[in-house]
């Protein structure tokens, strides 16, 4: 498809058209394509967003533009495997790691609305330390990549490879959506890209601390998020 930067004063409405139909253009292309897309369309206003349970997109990324934006949600209660994961890929890969907080520190979210909020009601304490942070943390760009894939759960099997993020009123991209966990980990042995110990240690999918636990045999990648509630998602995508 032929790629033009598209005007910084573009409307919504011109962002969201040319979401669906990049979505439709795009939708048997590579990852490096999707992204050679996203960079050439938006330049500087486009970012990688990573959990750093993997660095695979952020590797894609910065093999299309060195130095690319990868904002990192602290939320204050992250494994401590997670924030080493986070410091090893800004000490080693050609990316700009940017770590995004909430406004309150744990404590004094704990102060005002309780200890342990992500038990009594973590659909707000998601909203509060994931949600609200990263609404702030993108307002300089137009377009960000996540590392979503379709296999992951029901709640993802209709992802488009480039769609139109309504909430936040920009283009989302998911190069890796139509990737297995095979495709994965092929790509990280062949590039040695850096992952998440807990990976290797019953986790196949690494969330807060509080609120994610080991997998069982046979659960899907996502069981051990949230296990025991309805919740499936923290509100980022959707």
């Amino acid at each position: 498809m032929t790629v033009t930067q598209i005007d910084q004063d573009a409307t919504a409405a011109d962002l969201k058209a040319l979401a669906e139909q990049a979505g439709r253009d795009l939708e048997d292309a590579s990852p490096l394509e999707i992204l050679r897309w996203a960079v050439d369309t938006f330049g500087a206003r486009f970012c990688v967003t990573s959990s750093m349970e993997d660095a695979v997109v952020a590797h894609l990324a910065s093999r299309v533009r060195p130095g690319v934006d990868v904002v990192f949600l602290d939320t204050g209660y992250h494994f401590e495997e997670t924030i080493g994961t986070r410091d090893a890929v800004d000490a080693v890969m050609d990316v700009n790691v940017i770590t995004l907080t909430p406004r309150q520190t744990v404590a004094e979210q704990d102060a005002e609305y309780g200890a342990k909020l992500h038990e009594r009601d973590p659909d707000l304490c998601c909203a509060l330390r994931k949600v609200k942070p990263l609404e702030e943390g993108l307002t300089a760009y137009s377009a960000w990549a996540t590392g979503l894939r379709r296999d992951e759960s029901p709640t993802r099997a209709n992802t488009p490879v480039v769609g139109w993020d309504e909430k936040r009123q920009k283009v989302k991209v998911s190069p890796i959506v139509r990737w297995t966990q095979d495709d994965v980990d092929a790509y990280v042995m062949e590039h040695g890209v850096l992952t998440n110990p807990l990976l290797t240690d019953g986790y196949a999918s690494v969330g807060c601390a509080p609120c994610t636990r080991r997998v069982l045999e046979g659960e899907d990648a996502r069981a051990g998020r949230w296990a025991g509630r309805t919740k499936t998602e923290c509100g980022l995508h959707g």
